[in-house]
C-alpha cells in the first residue's frame, strides 16, 4: 500500500512557502504553497501532483499528523483489515 506523506516548508530568504509530497521510496514533488486553497486541500494538491507524476489512480483519504497529512488509497487490495 502506498502512503503519501506531505509536509509544509515555510519561506526562506530565497523562496516562498511550499508543500512536499513523498512516498517513502524516493519519489517526491514540491509545489508552491497554494494560498487559494485552505488547510487539507493544500496538502491534497501536492499528493495529487505526486499521483499524476507516478501515474497512480484511485481515491485518496487523508489523516492529519504533526507535520502535515498522510494520504492512502481506499481501493487498495494489497492490505485489508
Amino acid at each position: 500500500m502506498i502512503a503519501i506523506h506531505t509536509k509544509y516548508y515555510g519561506p526562506t530568504d530565497s523562496g516562498g512557502s511550499k508543500i512536499r509530497a513523498t512516498d517513502g521510496r524516493g519519489n517526491k514533488v514540491t509545489i508552491p504553497y497554494p494560498y487559494e486553497l485552505s488547510d487539507v486541500d493544500c496538502y491534497a494538491k501536492a499528493a495529487k501532483m505526486l499521483c499524476k507524476k507516478m501515474e497512480w489512480k484511485g481515491t485518496l483519504v487523508a489523516g492529519g499528523t504533526q507535520s502535515g497529512y498522510v494520504f492512502c488509497f481506499t481501493d487498495s487490495d494489497h492490505y485489508q483489515i
